[in-house]
This record gives structure tokens, C-alpha cells and sequence, in this order.
């Protein structure tokens, strides 16, 4: 690359790395707030927090990239503009297909970003956050259990423990079990340890007391124990199997799954409508940055406005985004969805490049601009004379 290549490469890298942690730094507060209760309702540290919530965010630049791309390829064509940069460089011998050259090199870097995270980078965080998620719940003895607390175990179970004293002992058990809707059972222990073995998990209660009130009855039956073992093994059981999901999947494993998978058997459609999805994930940021370029790369002077260019732009990746969402919706019951969405893609790289070496600059028709030079006219002269007045 010559110096002025570098130079656009460098603002543009530099815009998209700017634009990319801000969107990506912004949704991912918004979807970190959701889960908040990890560390509220699970006894969860901080650092646990973060960690599980910080593995979305692959999955968020995988979206946000080709986005992050357009607006970064947008203020780096509306700067050299403004800087009169493309006007020299066009009087200098540039085409605008000569200058789209670094705007290609930094859409290459992207589109290998994008591929790495598509194939490995997104499916491995996915599968990481289910696998923690499955390992706090596999430790909910240890970590929802906490002193003064009264935990919501399952649906009509609540246990409450006084303390944690050294060696794993649990003081001061309280349990209120209403699972079974023809009795209820309280029991109060003075204290318990947690028992692991091949049978599953038990809290072992030890000098306690439990009463049972059973339906139609008007006494409670009540039975002083010294040692007393209550079943946990299905709240410990939770995250053994952990069970992947399609977007948990690598790219390879969504490209040949096994034939006897259970959930390839059920949704076959949704495993090639996530890989193809994986597939154009790379090739949304070449269309993008051909789309942005046609409607923005044009040499202009500064009489010609760029607002309505940029408005135009915006259009198109707009509608072509979400016609490619409509496909991959499509696609888990149409094999030809993505066939046209790839169809689409080629022919809006092919309409940006083709507009590109014409050197087609894109202006709406003078009618319009003249009814939005007389409307723009009429509200000055309305506020001229409110101000007056």
C-alpha cells in the first residue's frame, strides 16, 4: 500500500475499532442488566458476573461488526470530503475505484474477524456460559444457600440456613417443603452437612425436629431425629448433562452433525439455516462497504450535500439486512431462502462496484431538491418571523 492507502487504512481500522467497542461496550451493559439476579439470587462474586456475561459479546460483534464497518468507511469518506481529500485526489489522477482500494483492504480484515468469530469464537463463548451456568446450578448447595437468607430451591420449597461454620457445616436449618399438595413438612435442625455420594446428594440434618401436617388431619405428627438425610439430588443433577444447543455449535459440527443427533433429527432446518448464516456472516461486510462507498465515495463539491447520500446508503444496508434476516427465518423450512439471500448479496456487491467504477455519483432528481430547498426556505422565513414577533 502507498502512504495515502495507509492513511485511509488507518482512519478507517481506527473509526471501526472506536465505533465497534462503543455499540458492542453499550448492548452488552443492556444484556449484563438482565442478568444482575446471578449475583443477587445465586450468591454469585463479580468476577463470576462478568466473566459469564462477557462471553456474549463475540455474539455481539459478530452482528454489530458489518454495522460498526459502514459507519467507520461513512466518517472516513465524509472527513476526506469535508478536507477536500477526495476532490485532490480525484484532480491527482485517483479513480474512485483506485481509492476504494484500502477501503478494501480494512473490509478484509474485518470479513477474517468476522469468519473467526462465526466459526469458532461466537459458538465456544455460547457453549462456555451454558456450561457455567450449568456448573452454578450443579452448585446450588454451595452458592444459593447463603446465612440469613431464605432460598427458593423449586416451587413451594424454601430452606434457610443460620450460618456456615468451618468444615462445610451448615447451622441453623430451616426447611419448608409444600411440594407434595396433601401434606407440608417443617424442619428445623440445629445443624447439616452437604453429602455427596453415588446415590446423589443429601443434606444430612443432625438434632433437629420435623413436623408433618398432612391434609384432613387436625394434630401435626411430629418426630424428634438425631440424624436425618434430605434428598437434594435433583437440584445437584441439573448440570451434569449439558445438552448444546445449534448456536453452541462450531461450524464444522453444523456442517456434518451426526446423523443419530436428537436435535438434528427434530430441526434439521435450523442447523442449515445457521450455517448458512455463518457462511454470509464474512460477506455482509464486502456489501456493506461496496453499498457505502457507491453512495458516499463520489468526488463532490462542497455545494453538493452528502445528507441525503448518507441517507441513502443507510436505505440500502438497512433493507438488505433485514431482507437477509427474512431469508434465514425462511430458511429453516425453505432450502431456497438462502439461495436468494446469497443471490442478493452478489447482486448488491455487484450494483455497488459497477457504480463505483462508473463514478455515479448519487443525487436525488432536481424536482426534489427543489421542493426541499423551498420547503427548508418556508420553515426559515416561519421561524424569522416567530423570532421577530
Amino acid at each position: 500500500m502507498g502512504s495515502i492507502d495507509r492513511y485511509i487504512f488507518r482512519t478507517t481500522l481506527g473509526s471501526f475499532a472506536l465505533i465497534l467497542v462503543s455499540l458492542t461496550g453499550v448492548i452488552w451493559i443492556t444484556q449484563a442488566l438482565r442478568g444482575i439476579d446471578l449475583m443477587t439470587s445465586q450468591g454469585q462474586t463479580i468476577l463470576t458476573f462478568l466473566g459469564i456475561t462477557a462471553l456474549v459479546i463475540p455474539a455481539l460483534v459478530l452482528i454489530i461488526s458489518p454495522i460498526a464497518l459502514m459507519i467507520a468507511i461513512s466518517h472516513t469518506l465524509n472527513k476526506l470530503a469535508t478536507d477536500s481529500e477526495i476532490i485532490v485526489m480525484n484532480a491527482a489522477g485517483f479513480s474512485p475505484f483506485r481509492l476504494f482500494y484500502p477501503f478494501v483492504y480494512a473490509t478484509c480484515a474485518v470479513a477474517l474477524l468476522v469468519a473467526f468469530i462465526a466459526a469458532y469464537l461466537s459458538p465456544d463463548g455460547m457453549r462456555r456460559i451454558k456450561q457455567w451456568d450449568a456448573e452454578i446450578t450443579a452448585d446450588v448447595l454451595t452458592n444459593i444457600l447463603q446465612p440469613g437468607r431464605f432460598a427458593q430451591l423449586d416451587q413451594n420449597l424454601t430452606i434457610r440456613i443460620r450460618e456456615r461454620l468451618p468444615g462445610g457445616i451448615l447451622a441453623g436449618i430451616f426447611i419448608d417443603d409444600r411440594r407434595d399438595p396433601k401434606e407440608r413438612i417443617s424442619i428445623v435442625a440445629d445443624h447439616g452437612t452437604v453429602v455427596k455420594n453415588g446415590g446423589g446428594s443429601f443434606l444430612v440434618l443432625e438434632d433437629g425436629n420435623l413436623q408433618r401436617f398432612e391434609t384432613g388431619k387436625r394434630d401435626p405428627a411430629l418426630v424428634a431425629f438425631g440424624r436425618y438425610a434430605f434428598d437434594m439430588s435433583k437440584f445437584s443433577n441439573q448440570g451434569r448433562d449439558v445438552r448444546l444447543g445449534i448456536r453452541e455449535r462450531y461450524v464444522w459440527e453444523l456442517l456434518s452433525p451426526s446423523p443419530d443427533d436428537p436435535i438434528y433429527m427434530q430441526i434439521p432446518g435450523q442447523f442449515r439455516a445457521e450455517l448458512h448464516d455463518r457462511f454470509m456472516s464474512p460477506l455482509y461486510p464486502f456489501v456493506f462497504a461496496a453499498l457505502t462507498f457507491a453512495f458516499l465515495g463520489a468526488p463532490r463539491t462542497t455545494r453538493q450535500s452528502r445528507n441525503l447520500a448518507i441517507g441513502g446508503a443507510i436505505l440500502a444496508v438497512f433493507g438488505l439486512r433485514m431482507a437477509g434476516f427474512a431469508c434465514s427465518v425462511m430458511a429453516v423450512k425453505s432450502p431456497l431462502a438462502p439461495l436468494i439471500q446469497y443471490a442478493m448479496i452478489a447482486v448488491a456487491t455487484g450494483l455497488g462496484v459497477w457504480m463505483i467504477v462508473k463514478g455515479m455519483v448519487v443525487e436525488p432528481p432536481p424536482a426534489l431538491m427543489e421542493a426541499i430547498n423551498r420547503s427548508n426556505e418556508r420553515i426559515a422565513r416561519l421561524f424569522g418571523r416567530t423570532a421577530t414577533a
